[in-house]
């Protein structure tokens, strides 16, 4: 454990980009043999401008790393956050707790707080309008939303006292959680459902991305399943059942075309349907 945690005090960003860059490539060519959706689309076109919001996540990202750099050195220093004021215990279940407690808020109520609150929304709109759902969904989000979620996990590593390893490791695991809960393949049933009850599996979060209300407000997990369970915000159905998109933009020329997905969040706002 102690080389794996020596790993992430000093991991190379070349090494964070060969896992994201990987990760989609694996199971883009998964998904390309056996895919769950035989999409009648343009595959490279799709990913075109899933890659390009792709690319504005890094670099903004990037740019203001310096701030989570400095909050982890700050609560480390000084001994704040929930995980400085815990007792002594074995390491994994330091990093346990550590990496549950940064998926929530740095995934978890994040994701709740802009399904809720209707000036965040109008960013994070812009992830649930693909129709095509597949790997490279997955890092869908508006440059707006970007900054949004970096404000929650500076925030989780402020409030949770994460270490910088912790918080590499976090995100190490959450870009390939993410990459694999998109990815257009398919479990067994029995083996999703098993899985769904710690971890969010495939059908769970595609779930997440059914085009109408109550499941679009629902499995809002990135790694942890569990505080979906807690908070009651888990919902299941059939795989076979699930559409994907958002009732207000199911229209290709709107949700498949990049400049105006640029532009969603500053259009005016749609009321959605509930199923």
């Amino acid at each position: 454990m102690e080389s794996i945690i020596h790993y992430f005090e000093t991991i190379p960003s070349l090494h964070r980009g060969l896992i994201l860059a990987g990760g989609i490539a694996l199971f883009w060519l998964i998904e390309s043999a056996v895919p769950f959706f035989k999409f009648q689309y343009n595959k490279w076109h799709h990913a075109g401008i899933n890659i390009f919001f792709t690319l504005t996540t890094i670099v903004i990202n990037f740019a203001l790393a310096f701030i989570l750099i400095k909050t982890a050195d700050y609560v480390t220093q000084n001994q704040l956050g929930i995980l400085n004021w815990l007792p002594s215990m074995n390491i994994v279940i330091f990093t346990v707790i550590g990496l549950l407690l940064m998926d929530f808020f740095g995934a978890y109520l994040a994701h709740l707080v802009e399904h809720k609150v209707k000036f965040l929304w109008r960013f994070h709109l812009i992830h649930h309008t693909d129709t095509y759902i597949d790997t490279t969904s997955g890092n869908r989000h508006h440059p707006g939303e970007s900054v949004i979620r970096f404000a929650f996990t500076t925030l989780g590593v402020l409030v949770v006292g994460a270490p910088m390893w912790m918080v590499f490791m976090y995100q190490t695991l959450s870009v390939v959680a993410t990459q694999l809960t998109h990815a257009n393949i398919c479990m067994p049933k029995k083996l999703d459902k098993v899985i769904s009850y710690f971890l969010v599996s495939p059908d769970m979060h595609k779930i997440h991305h059914h085009y109408q209300l109550p499941y679009t407000d629902s499995n809002y997990g990135n790694i942890f399943s569990v505080w979906d369970r807690i908070f009651g915000t888990y919902l299941y159905l059939n795989r076979e059942d699930i559409v994907y998109g958002v009732d207000t933009h199911m229209d290709p020329k709107e949700h498949n075309v990049l400049l105006n997905l640029l532009k969603i969040p500053f259009q005016k706002s749609r009321s959605p349907k509930t199923e």
